[in-house]
């Protein structure tokens, strides 16, 4: 069942159809909305259904929408497409939102609010995160912000290109939480690099590792598995002792495994700055949980 009942089919402009604009403009256009599209690369709008109409112009699809959704790829293009002399804002009658898909600066959102709000029109920033795949299938994670009231009035469109819809909360909200995210992806992705590198040296074939730490993060949760409070300050004598044991628990495996790694790395003659940097910061990682009655551990700094 939606969370945002739909009713009414409704005029949607997309700008940009992209790895994400493009399938995001057909699952809108299967839900039963009339989709208008525009993009400045002619390959982009070919073998469109014929529900979507394509326009030469942002502000010719401002003018025919309601709701425009802005999924191009940088600031500039963001800025261009709802400011510049043939973007949506120039139009004569303008859409009652403006929805920027695109990962851009808090900065830049800010300023696009003023100029929106000067013209009688609503911003709200929605960025995505699953990738192409999650977009085709209309299962990417929508993460809004802007006020509440506003997503109920564009929600069913977002759902349209959804599998979950996050209000984190006002303007740019969204987009923030997107670069949280984004941050916790890469960092990731550096661990994983370095970590194949140490498996390397040791003879280990990468695809079977792989293979291991995708089977074993579906069951422990990966990077978002120490995500389990609502703060990220350490913990303190309010909190459920059961939770702090445990993650004390965790904190002593981890500082054991990772001055392993780190030995590994060096009898490897294989450098391991993340590992180091990891182990440097593992206690707070655990949230400086309480230690047979210490409050910190001693230094795991390993020079």
């Amino acid at each position: 069942m939606n969370k945002y009942p739909g009713g009414r089919s409704q005029k949607i402009g997309i700008v940009g159809l992209g790895a994400i604009g493009r399938p995001v403009a057909d699952n809108v256009a299967r839900a039963g909305h009339h989709v208008v599209v525009t993009d400045k690369d002619p390959r982009a709008i070919a073998g469109l259904s014929d529900q979507v109409l394509v326009v030469n112009s942002a502000r010719e699809l401002g003018f025919l929408s309601e709701i425009c959704l802005v999924s191009v790829v940088n600031e500039a293009q963001v800025l261009d497409v709802i400011c510049g002399p043939d973007g949506i804002l120039a139009a004569d009658l303008l859409p009652r939102f403006i929805v920027v898909l695109s990962t851009i600066s808090p900065t830049v959102l800010e300023d696009l609010y003023s100029k929106t709000r000067e013209r009688g029109c609503k911003l709200i920033d929605c960025a995505v995160s699953g990738g192409p795949s999650a977009a085709h299938s209309g299962e990417l994670v929508s993460m809004v912000g802007g006020d509440r009231e506003d997503l109920d009035s564009i929600g069913a469109i977002v759902e349209c290109f959804s599998s979950r819809v996050i209000h984190m909360g006002p303007l740019g909200s969204g987009l923030r939480a997107k670069l949280a995210r984004n941050l916790i992806q890469y960092g990731s992705w550096l661990a994983a690099y370095e970590g194949q590198l140490v498996a390397q040296a040791a003879g280990i074939p990468l695809a079977k590792l792989a293979l291991a730490v995708r089977e074993s993060d579906a069951k422990i949760g990966g990077a978002s598995a120490l995500m389990i409070r609502d703060t990220a300050d350490p913990f303190d004598e309010g909190d459920d002792p059961a939770l702090v044991q445990a993650m004390a628990l965790g904190f002593e495996l981890a500082d054991k495994d990772l001055r392993a790694i780190i030995d590994l790395g060096d009898q490897l003659g294989v450098a391991t700055p993340v590992a180091r940097m990891t182990h440097d910061f593992v206690f707070q990682i655990f949230g400086e949980p309480y230690l047979g009655g210490r409050s910190s551990p001693e230094s795991t700094n390993l020079q």
